[in-house]
């Protein structure tokens, strides 16, 4: 069962402007409007729910990077507030962690930039998506894209 309030945040899903929360099987969608309140509050859900089906701490871990990663995407390429479906479930092949943004021709780009510069200021985004969720990919979807990731967990106890 998915939490109904955000202690921490002040949020109540469905009744906080901008954030709507949907259970799924083994996990959640949430509609919202992208803000860093919404963003964390998600991250928290994304945790709770994980480790609630027996996620490992790590696989959780790399699940909220990818997650934030894409979600700090779709503002860059969308702008502040846009309206996001970030979608996170546990399947037999490991986490899924979806975001839908309303702008089909964004689409994410890879920079050339190493992950171990140390002069970069940014554009590492996207090889981290690579490490921890290879074989990403993006796909038009009727709200626009959809970036999809797999993210490897098995539970604990599996």
């Amino acid at each position: 069962m998915l939490p109904t309030f955000t202690p921490a945040l002040g949020l109540t899903p469905n009744l906080t402007p901008g954030y709507y929360l949907r259970p799924r099987p083994q996990g959640f969608a949430a509609h919202i409007s992208a803000s860093q309140q919404h963003l964390v509050s998600v991250r928290a859900l994304t945790s709770a729910e994980l480790l609630s089906h027996g996620i490992d701490a790590d696989a959780v871990h790399s699940a909220q990077l990818v997650l934030s990663e894409l979600v700090g995407n779709s503002v860059r390429a969308c702008g502040e507030h846009v309206p996001l479906v970030v979608e996170v479930y546990v399947t037999s092949y490991g986490i899924a962690v979806n975001v839908h943004d309303p702008d089909p021709g964004a689409l994410p780009q890879r920079r050339s930039t190493p992950l171990d510069s140390a002069e970069a200021e940014g554009g590492r985004g996207l090889g981290l998506v690579d490490l921890l969720a290879p074989g990403w990919n993006v796909r038009r979807s009727a709200i626009g894209k959809q970036v999809r990731c797999r993210v490897a967990a098995e539970p604990e106890w599996g």
